[in-house]
Formats: structure tokens, sequence, C-alpha cells
């Protein structure tokens, strides 16, 4: 094992993952699996973070069956070159849940997992039972038809780093960061950094130039179509709204306001209090939506 990285077999606090493999899509992915007796949990992270990023969540979850995957290009998934079409990520999802036989589970997704999780509930009904979307990558009609052009910031994100304690140091006292629950963010650094090619060090395991082409891709396709033929439970997690003065502003909300309205069974939880980065700041409050839906009695067919 490499020095400064955690055993990628087991989490902090000792509860047994198995990793895999996976041949999806024309990629091959990496998949976290926690077995326990309980209802199955899928879970879909972020731009830019990786499937150790719920390991916080998936603690305060002992029961359940917890499962995580690492999107296309980042954490110890395949890396393919640039672009990175968002519908390539729904059916990432739809082809893993097939391999492994999910039926009726409850999908979780974070921002672009979120989107991902919703056109894979579209494409194939039945691997979800419900969807919790946390604060997903799902815009207003609107902003499909806006033209983003330059180059993201992303791409310009420092790639090397001596260790995962010197990001986490780096990281710990700045913005969005900061606002972390701690645990959290060492998983994020443990878990965000592989060996470098060459053996100095360590770089990025979403590289910059793929975390950029992603966040490009936001715009290029909405699913308003495809929503509504989602005929199960939905909950919606909306972080504090995002002002016309901040569009840039990663931390705010991106979700369309109405989002809810265009399911056929959705509620929706504006919660201001949260950042877009609500996962990382409040993995219990989202361990606590996640048993609460898995508790609920099941949509009558």
């Amino acid at each position: 094992m490499h020095k400064g990285l955690r055993s990628p077999v087991r989490s902090q606090n000792m509860r047994q993952v198995v990793e895999s493999r996976v041949r999806a899509n024309g990629v091959e992915l990496a998949l976290f699996d926690w077995p326990a007796s309980g209802p199955t949990v899928f879970f879909s992270h972020a731009t830019g973070f990786h499937a150790r990023c719920w390991d916080q969540v998936i603690e305060r979850l002992p029961a359940l069956h917890c499962v995580a995957i690492d999107m296309r290009g980042h954490g110890r998934s395949e890396k393919p070159a640039p672009p990175y079409a968002w519908r390539n990520f729904a059916v990432d999802v739809v082809e893993v849940a097939r391999s492994i036989g999910l039926d009726g589970a409850l999908a979780v997704g974070h921002s672009k997992g979120g989107y991902a999780v919703t056109l894979a509930a579209a494409i194939e009904p039945g691997l979800f039972g419900k969807l919790l979307l946390v604060d997903p990558v799902i815009l207003p009609p609107s902003a499909y038809l806006t033209i983003r052009e330059g180059e993201h910031f992303a791409a310009k994100r420092r790639n090397r780093w001596s260790s995962p304690d010197e990001m986490y140091e780096r990281f710990a006292s700045r913005p969005p960061f900061s606002g972390w629950d701690p645990a959290v963010l060492r998983d994020y650094c443990q878990y965000g950094l592989l060996p470098a090619p060459d053996g100095d060090g360590f770089v990025l395991a979403c590289p910059p130039e793929i975390e950029a082409a992603t966040y490009a891709a936001s715009g290029g396709e909405a699913i308003y179509d495809q929503i509504a033929n989602v005929r199960i439970p939905v909950r919606i997690l909306r972080a504090r709204p995002r002002t016309d003065l901040a569009q840039t502003d990663m931390s705010s909300s991106p979700t369309a306001p109405d989002l809810a309205s265009h399911f056929a069974d959705a509620e929706d939880f504006l919660l201001p209090e949260q950042s877009h980065f609500m996962p990382m700041e409040a993995p219990g409050l989202i361990a606590q939506h996640i048993l609460e839906m898995t508790r609920a009695a099941p949509a009558a067919k």
C-alpha cells in the first residue's frame, strides 16, 4: 500500500467495505459495497468528488446495505478523455445497477449524481424504488439555452500533492472546506488522491481537465421529458437559493426551485442553512433523510 493512504477496504470506523470493478457503458468503474441485511441504498456523487465522500453518511446507516460508485473520470474508475456528456453518467448507473441486480433500491444522488440517478430511473424503471436528490444539478429549463464559453476554473486546480495530509491541512481552513465535517474532509483527501504516475507524490483522482469538462457539459441536456416518466417517490433537498448576482457561487443551489412539480410524486425540502455541499457539512442530516425514506412504506403499484 502506498505511504499516506489508508487501506482501500475499510472506512474510518472499520465497517467492512468491499471494493470491486464493473465494466459498464464501455468503461471500468470502481464500486464500493458495505454489506448489511437491511434495504439497499445506492449512492452517486458530485462532480470532482468520489464514492468515499459518502463514508460518514454510510457510517450512520449500519443496518442498511450501501453501494457507492466512482463515476467515470473520478476516483478509482477509468478516465476516458473528454468530452463528458452527462447522459453517459446515467447510462453508467443503469448498467452498474443491472450488473449487481438492484431492484427497487433507494438511490441517493448529490449534484451531478442527482441528475444521473434521475435519468437512470427514467431509462430503466424498477432499478430504483425511491430517489433522494441532494441539491441535484437539474437546472431551470431556461438555463439549458445558455451557451457557456471559456475554460472552467476547475481546469486550474492544483493537481499534485505530497500526501493526503498536505491536502487536508491546506483545505481545512479555507471555504468551502472549512465548513465541512472534518471526517468528511479527511475522506475526501484520503481517497481523492492517487499515486502520481511518475512516482513523485500524488495527483487528484479526478484530473482537473476532466472536472472542468464535466462542469462544462452541465447545461448540455435537459431531462424534463424524462422526469415526467419517473413515477416513484422522490425527495428533493435544496440548499440556499442562488441569486442572479452569484451564478458562479458553487456553494449555493443550482437546482430548479420548482423541480418537484415536474415529478409525478415528489416532495421538496428547502434547507437555506445548508450549502450545495450539504453531504459534506452535515452527513447526519443526509443519513436521517435516508432512514426516513427506507422506513417509509413503499408506494402502491
